[in-house]
């Protein structure tokens, strides 16, 4: 029943986005990923991946002016709280991380796309970029933890209790400290709630922060998101460590964002940056 209420909240998420929104089941050898799509079929590709626990659905503050520009796809992260149903291979290290990405974007056809990725998720993209460049037209990093710096051990010390055993009240306590209290779409603070505390989950695999040589003739000049009011690091220095690893990447700070809001609010500044 508690599942249910998980995917019930998740459909009301889901309602947000713009009404043309196609659900897309994406088979590969580990299993099935859900793949939340709109915007012009012929339009240029842009495969969205959420932060941990955040769903497909947390994009839906953005998303419907995203669609008008892009074709959208957002993906389940195999293994994470959403709707992507794993299969007897699991995921179980970075390479085959890496492999699903490739084998989600061969599945819709996409030899070549936009990523976007927030938290965990631009993690994953930063790590697939590194390894497919001919497969990325352009990259944006929203808040990327671990891929230019450490997290801050007050981030992990808030975190712990969530690690060691998540329910509801501590996924909510957590992200509303994170937050500043910020007022959030209730639906999905449900979501985030009900799928730390319900969803079935896999073991999350993390990819490692790139050593400085990795970024030698990197070849794509990414878009780094840092939220200025986050607690996950500090965006000045990770602004640095970036530069210094990429000169050319384009680093913008987004002053009244925190970590977890990134991806929702503020819509306008997000868009603007997404979209030029």
């Amino acid at each position: 029943m508690t599942l249910e209420k998980f995917y019930a909240a998740y459909n009301r998420v889901l309602r947000k986005w713009p009404a043309h929104t196609q659900a897309i089941d994406v088979k590969t050898v580990h299993g099935t990923t859900r793949v939340n799509a709109c915007g012009p079929v012929d339009g240029p590709a842009l495969v969205l991946l959420p932060g941990a626990g955040a769903t497909s659905t947390v994009w839906f503050a953005n998303v419907a002016a995203l669609s008008q520009h892009y074709r959208v796809y957002a993906v389940d992260l195999m293994g994470d709280a959403g709707r992507s149903v794993p299969g007897d291979q699991s995921i179980d290290s970075v390479d085959e991380l890496l492999n699903w990405v490739t084998a989600v974007l061969d599945e819709l056809k996409l030899p070549t796309a936009a990523l976007c990725g927030h938290s965990y998720g631009a993690m994953i993209a930063l790590a697939y970029a590194l390894r497919n460049k001919s497969r990325v037209d352009a990259l944006t990093l929203l808040d990327p933890n671990s891929c230019f710096g450490s997290m801050s051990p007050r981030y992990l010390l808030h975190a712990l209790p969530i690690l060691l055993s998540p329910n509801e009240k501590r996924q909510l306590t957590f992200v509303r400290w994170e937050t500043d209290g910020a007022r959030l779409d209730s639906d999905w603070l449900d979501v985030l709630a009900l799928g730390a505390a319900h969803a079935p989950t896999t073991k999350t695999i993390v990819p490692k922060r790139p050593k400085p040589a990795a970024f030698d003739n990197f070849g794509v000049r990414p878009t780094v998101v840092l939220a200025g009011k986050g607690k996950v690091h500090n965006a000045v220095r990770i602004e640095a460590a970036v530069r210094t690893v990429l000169p050319t990447a384009r680093t913008v700070i987004l002053d009244n964002a925190t970590h977890h809001t990134l991806p929702m609010l503020p819509a306008a500044e997000v868009n603007e940056i997404l979209l030029s």
